[in-house]
């Protein structure tokens, strides 16, 4: 078996496809953090309203890159070497977004009521759970958080280096290892911090599937982060990943693409399943909330757009193998994944019906046009293909 064309390091410096790409996504994110910021002085309340919902949004997407990184290393597959190097880029922005945590820190006045002395003086049950929800707290477990990620990033992206210089098979095993302690590591502290992000933000209510549901919604948006830019990757015949990426491998990713789906459909049914046979009246404000007001539709959108139309879509064998039209429905379920953490979050500010600020897009654009910037920083210059992944002889 010939495995010639992976012996050279597939490098990136001279792209054209990713210069443009990043060049654009850096002023797409300056100017829209510097419309916003300036937008900030006169409605501060929003603007942090605004950043919590796109800070999480790409957050989420290296988190669900780290978590499929690591399922890769756990069971193998061509399908994850093909993208291991996109995954691998994606976990080493985790240092910036724990820089871009500081205007979240910043404004928690504006976001959590428990943080404001004066409400939790008037009531009972902020009391109650000031043991846990204050805010050095708060801070200090953020810090174990990204203290947690960055740790697991750093010996996952290191030896993965190591693997392309040295062929050593040991580290296949090391990086197996790690990936299976770090999986579940890294669910438990995305748990934690989903309560603290996210459902803190209605600290009345509760539910024990949140943190599950939010991180499936996180590798939903990875994987459906990923396929895209092996698309273009992989776009002409010429491309960094013409040569190790076929249908087979789209088909691969599309499967997977649609069984993430299948598995956040299920935690959003559990929960509200949960929730419903309970009728509890510490419980249901969260749905009803968010079934009037003009909410309930973006919650029909999120049924038809998020999970019934993708599912039927893709489960077309030919969808799955043709990698443009796969982008084109990935791309349709990130917009879907923006809609739905829209909706998780910004009814806490206004349960009384539906409020979309000008503020919400342009910050989504302003954030990710930086993380976007840093991404495609780290993916080039490095080998774009993972050498001496096991899985590769599987593409010859």
């Amino acid at each position: 078996m010939n495995h010639t064309p992976l012996a050279t390091p597939v490098l990136l410096p001279a792209d054209h496809v990713l210069q443009r790409m990043q060049r654009a996504a850096l002023i797409a994110g300056v100017c829209g953090l510097g419309v916003c910021a300036a937008a900030g002085f006169v409605t501060p309340t929003q603007f942090f309203r605004s950043y919590l919902v796109a800070y999480l949004f790409w957050l989420g997407v290296a988190i669900g890159c780290l978590a499929i990184l690591m399922i890769h290393h756990i069971t193998g597959g061509a399908w994850g070497a093909v993208i291991r190097r996109i995954l691998e880029s994606g976990t080493r922005t985790l240092p910036l977004l724990a820089l871009l945590f500081l205007p979240v820190a910043v404004g928690l006045p504006y976001l959590y009521e428990w943080s404001r002395p004066d409400i939790v003086a008037h009531d009972a049950i902020l009391q109650q759970k000031s043991v846990y929800l204050n805010v050095p707290f708060f801070l200090a477990r953020a810090v174990v958080y990204f203290t947690v990620w960055l740790t697991i990033v750093r010996y996952l992206n290191r030896w993965s280096l190591e693997q392309d210089d040295t062929h050593d098979p040991g580290l296949a095993r090391r990086l197996e290892l790690l990936s299976r302690g770090g999986l579940l590591v890294v669910g438990l502290t995305m748990t934690f911090a989903s309560v603290d992000w996210m459902m803190s933000l209605e600290p009345h209510w509760f539910s024990t599937i949140y943190g599950i549901l939010v991180m499936g919604g996180q590798v939903v948006t990875a994987m459906a982060f990923v396929i895209p830019m092996a698309a273009v990757l992989a776009a002409t015949p010429n491309g960094p990943l013409a040569r190790v990426i076929a249908a087979e491998q789209f088909h691969d990713l599309g499967k997977l693409l649609m069984a993430f789906i299948m598995l956040w459909a299920y935690f959003m049914l559990s929960q509200f399943l949960i929730v419903w046979a309970g009728n509890l009246p510490e419980e249901i404000p969260w749905y009803i909330h968010r079934a009037q007001g003009g909410w309930q539709w973006i919650a029909l959108v999120l049924v038809l757009g998020y999970f019934v139309v993708p599912f039927l879509i893709l489960l077309s064998r030919d969808v799955k193998r043709r990698p443009r039209l796969l982008a084109r429905v990935a791309i349709a379920i990130i917009v879907a994944q923006v809609l739905d953490l829209f909706w998780m979050v910004t009814p806490a500010f206004h349960p009384e019906g539906i409020s979309v600020h000008w503020m919400d897009a342009v910050m989504l654009i302003g954030v990710g046009g930086i993380w976007l910037w840093a991404f495609v920083g780290q993916l080039k210059g490095r080998s774009l293909v993972a050498i001496h992944d096991p899985s590769l002889p599987e593409l010859a």
